[in-house]
């Protein structure tokens, strides 16, 4: 009887049996990842425009956005930009974060992470890390600390802010007793200079 045979399928056997769990977990990998894409639509190159009363307010640009199915929530988590438009479809003021969150049911969107606006024409800039835009009043608002630099280079230093949307008009509601020189780091002086992961859970103050 030749067991040559019979020792080469006892030496393939374990192999076999190896490759066989080895696609089944693969299977398994495979379908928890579709698992976790389902109800997350993902796009990239994003351009949107917003609108009120018919005539375009903003137009928003990011490299990724994430729209959750099950909650009327879009997400921005590799930076985004926006234009501010006037009726003439000249850009008054400009946006840039790291992260946004947009809320569909309020029309607002939270931004997160080295938040930087520009007024066009009078260059005043807003800095800080946590900034709301509420679409339907035009405007901006936080409760966190904020630095505002004029054209001349001062900072006005404080914590909460209520801006117009094209932020002409603005008011820093715990101003800061200093007028602060601008500093190499624009964001050094923000408690919170760390990205956090982004949470679920976020709540309009207002």
């Amino acid at each position: 009887m030749d067991t040559r045979g019979i020792l080469k399928l006892k030496w393939w056997l374990p192999l076999l049996m190896v490759g066989l769990l080895a696609c089944e977990n693969s299977e398994e990998e495979l379908r928890e990842r579709v698992k976790k894409k389902m109800g997350v639509d993902e796009a990239r190159q994003v351009e949107t425009f917003f609108s009120q009363a018919g005539n375009v307010k903003a137009k928003l640009t990011s490299p990724l956005m994430y729209r959750y199915q099950d909650t009327p929530r879009v997400e921005f988590p590799e930076k985004l930009h926006v234009d501010f438009y006037n009726d003439s479809l000249q850009i008054e003021s400009t946006l840039d974060a790291l992260y946004g969150r947009y809320l569909d049911g309020q029309n607002k969107m939270f931004l997160r992470d080295s938040v930087i606006v520009i007024q066009k024409v009078k260059q005043d800039t807003l800095r800080c890390q946590e900034l709301w835009w509420d679409q339907n009043q035009q405007k901006f608002y936080t409760d966190k600390p904020v630095r505002i630099t004029k054209v001349d280079g001062t900072v006005l230093p404080g914590e909460g802010l209520e801006a117009s949307q094209d932020f002409k008009s603005f008011k820093i509601i715990k101003p800061a007793n200093a007028i602060l020189p601008l500093g190499e780091d624009p964001f050094a002086a923000f408690d919170s200079t760390t990205t956090a992961a982004p949470d679920t859970t976020v709540t309009a103050p207002r």
